[in-house]
């Protein structure tokens, strides 16, 4: 039943709400159940009281409708495939309470971390964000079957406290898109061609759903906002035209988000489904243009994504009602959200406290985004007149952050407006380049080194904690630093590894550490967001304009120099990577920040080759994840991507060797711009893809040095010799042993020391016994 005015029928809802809790017991209990501090019982019970604390307090800030099934104990891609029982045959021992442990959650985890025995799913990022999920396993043979019990119990849970859930899943046709070929399956196989054998599984959940009291289920299809071929579209309409014709559902309601559905749109607007939910904010407000080509959506729910869910700025309240006012007349019934999940935003504002107060009012976390719906909703149904006090607010606000001096500086508007092409180019091309650095660093073939950190210990927390708390004075806590630094580097030498690195001891988080160092970035306390699994950063807030007061790095990195005669690494965060890792600016266009950042940036490169460091590595692991989703916005990205790092990292000697590191993402489809870098060496994750990335770089023909990962950092699985061995020769299969480097997927921060020791002397091991059996130089 459709209601006579949409106006009337305006409500608030959320797709889904930040896992962690306010001060992140999430983590903290998956942690403590891992090291078996915490029984199974115990951590579900923190994980019920997280979900009853997020729904009263959605309810309470006037969200309408909560989302159920979005919670997780890591990751609802995941969640997913234990719902459809696409579990890959080594892990249904451990969920059968095998081997693994006495409880279902062990194979859960074992799925997402692995054992010693068994190796984890593949991780990639969702998207183009910075969330992490695992990437379902299937074949032509996998057998599906429906298990709907955390769906429906979670659904219970809400009723029985007395909300209006509304079940969230992750869509059949996104789910599919989303896997890969099992282990062993031609590469050539596509899962989607298993949708026909998956629709009758997601026909049962649904069923169940309504069984249980859902009115409405919110099926989640963020794939289809992406290029999409004629078939997978065909397959799109199959989807909602079965799931929409089954009699025994709740009400279905299909988002879309993180851009415009395009072509995708006129097939869902067709099929049996009573509502989208569409997102309205930065490339996504496209999706009203395309609603008026289809002439809306007549006898269905709309819900209107305007309050950007990924970015942590007030809304701007006139703009979203003008939007809003303009879709009353495209659908029956129109309700207002924020355009995504919340998960990519913090929990609250009203946390932070040691933010400038002019600062924190352009804010809005995830709870002030909730709220923003809310009102926006009571303004749509009772008019704008209802919001006076808000409005005001809302106004006053906005030109505060506009007139703000903390938002421009003119020197450094000046400086990047300066920057020619010359500044972005090397002084010699890349074999001129790489010929002086052979012969001045001496490296022996299959070179051995590390991404770049080593484990955080508590002992380091805690020294940090102290220095901030005044229980320590600077001196105490520097002389810890060195210390830590000469206890890394011994180990790294003892090891046999070629290039060292300092082990950033002295740093929070990649982006965070610099950001603090920066003029124009503003760093959280609370402001955690989830990566992956029980892994949270804080991203820090890029409010204004970026410059470098002072050096960042180079007295670190000149001291752990001091301690050998081996090369130390210089590290730093690339200024891709430091704005899609921060919650940047909306106010001027992206390349223009990544220039300003990029010329913060090459101040530190500089300094760093003038201290007497040879080698120089600039993360870009974000390059690939912010890639536009939809290909006719990825040239001009590229274009200010790549100017930015090579506007960072081109005016060193031709005898500096420059690094780059790139992480969980794919990046067949962006070789050529990774060889536009120019840099020098590039090191990418690989070992739980199989050293997929290196036979996409020899496909592509690309010419320089490149570290596959072969060792997975990213589970407490210690590789063997044996198994790094392997990879390494797969990995000479695509790249040449002249231009391979050995090292792992990525930094050592959040492992443990016992591992670490075993899993890099294994490594070089592992580089010993290749580079043995290699000809001979004449």
């Amino acid at each position: 039943m459709t209601d006579k005015s949409a106006a009337a029928a305006a409500r608030a809802t959320v797709y889904g709400y930040p896992r962690q809790g306010a001060h992140r017991e999430l983590k903290k209990a998956v942690e403590g159940y891992w090291r078996g501090a915490v029984g199974a019982d115990a951590l579900r019970d923190t994980a019920a009281g997280l979900r009853r604390a997020n729904w009263e307090q959605l309810t309470a800030d006037g969200v309408h409708e909560v989302p159920t099934g979005d919670f997780s104990y890591y990751d609802h891609v995941l969640d997913t495939s234990v719902m459809v029982g696409a579990i890959p045959e080594r892990y249904r021992a451990a969920l059968a309470t095998g081997p693994v442990g006495s409880d279902p959650l062990d194979g859960y985890f074992a799925m997402a971390r692995g054992t010693q025995d068994v190796a984890p799913l593949e991780m990639t990022k969702w998207f183009d964000t910075n969330y992490h999920y695992l990437v379902p396993e299937l074949a032509p043979g996998t057998a599906f079957s429906a298990d709907s019990t955390k769906q429906v119990a979670e659904l219970t849970e809400a009723l029985a406290l007395g909300h209006t859930p509304r079940p969230v899943l992750v869509g059949p046709v996104t789910y599919l898109l989303l896997a890969r070929p099992a282990p062993g399956v031609p590469g050539d196989f596509e899962p989607l061609t298993l949708l026909d054998r998956l629709l009758p599984v997601y026909a049962k959940v649904l069923a169940d759903l309504r069984a249980a009291g859902a009115e409405w289920v919110q099926l989640d299809e963020p794939a289809l906002v992406q290029d999409r071929t004629p078939a997978e579209l065909a397959a799109a309409a199959r989807a909602y035209h079965d799931l929409g014709g089954l009699t025994d559902r709740p009400k279905l309601l299909v988002a879309s988000y993180f851009d415009r559905l395009g072509e995708a749109l006129p097939v869902l607007a067709k099929s049996p489904v009573e509502g989208l939910a569409l997102d309205f904010t930065g490339p996504a407000a496209a999706n009203l243009e395309g609603l008026a080509a289809v002439d809306g959506l007549p006898g269905k729910r709309l819900v209107a994504g305007v309050v950007d869910g990924r970015n942590i700025w007030i809304n701007d309240f006139e703009k979203s009602l003008a939007t809003l006012g303009t879709l009353l007349g495209l659908a029956d019934r129109v309700d207002v959200a924020p355009s995504c999940s919340l998960l990519h935003v913090p929990l609250d504002a009203t946390a932070e406290h040691d933010i400038d107060p002019e600062v924190a009012r352009w804010l809005a976390f995830a709870r002030q985004k909730s709220t923003e719906a809310a009102t926006l909703a009571r303004a749509l149904t009772d008019g704008t007149g209802a919001i006076t006090a808000e409005l005001a607010a809302n106004r006053a606000a906005l030109a505060s952050r506009a007139d703000s001096a903390l938002t421009r500086d003119p020197a450094v508007r000046a400086r990047a407006a300066a920057v020619t092409g010359a500044d972005a180019r090397r002084s010699q091309p890349y074999e001129v380049r790489t010929a002086a650095q052979r012969a001045h660093l001496g490296l022996p073939p299959l070179p051995t080194t590390t991404i770049g950190s080593f484990p955080q210990t508590g002992e380091l927390r805690t020294a940090r904690a102290d220095l901030r708390a005044g229980r320590i004075g600077t001196a105490g806590y520097e002389e810890r630093i060195r210390e830590e630094i000469r206890d890394v580097l011994a180990f790294q030498e003892k090891t046999g590894l070629d290039v060292l690195v300092h082990g950033e001891p002295e740093r929070n988080d990649m982006v965070q550490y610099f950001a603090e160092q920066l003029t124009g970035y503003v760093a959280t306390r609370q402001g955690w967001v989830q990566s992956y699994g029980t892994r949270y950063v804080r991203p820090p807030v890029l409010a204004g304009d970026i410059s470098r007061p002072e050096p960042m790095t180079v007295r670190w990195t000149s001291y752990a120099q001091s301690l050998t005669a081996r090369p130390v690494k210089g590290m730093l965060t690339g200024p891709v990577t430091m704005l899609a890792w921060s919650f940047v600016r909306d106010d001027q266009p992206l390349g223009d920040t990544a220039r300003q950042v990029a010329l913060a940036l090459r101040d530190e490169v500089n300094d760093l080759e003038a201290a007497g460091t040879s080698v120089i590595q600039v993360d870009e692991p974000a390059l690939r994840e912010t890639l536009p989703l939809r290909t006719d916005g990825r040239a001009a990205y590229l274009g200010w991507a790549v100017g930015s790092f090579r506007l960072a990292t081109s005016g060193v000697r031709p005898d500096t060797q420059i690094h780059t590191h790139m992480c969980y993402a794919e990046f067949g489809d962006i070789v050529e711009a990774i060889d536009d870098l120019d840099a020098d060496v590039i090191s990418l994750e690989a070992a739980r893809s199989h050293m997929r990335v290196a036979g996409e770089l020899a496909a592509e023909g690309y010419p320089r040095e490149a570290g596959p990962g072969v060792y997975d950092i990213h589970s407490p699985r210690v590789p063997s010799t044996a198994e790094a061995t392997s990879l390494l020769r797969k990995g000479l299969e695509a790249i040449p042993a002249e231009r391979l480097w050995v090292n792992p997927d990525c930094g050592l921060k959040t492992r443990g020391w016992p591992e670490v020791r075993t899993s890099l002397e294994h490594l070089v091991a592992a580089a010993r016994e290749i580079r043995a059996g290699l000809p001979t130089a004449d």
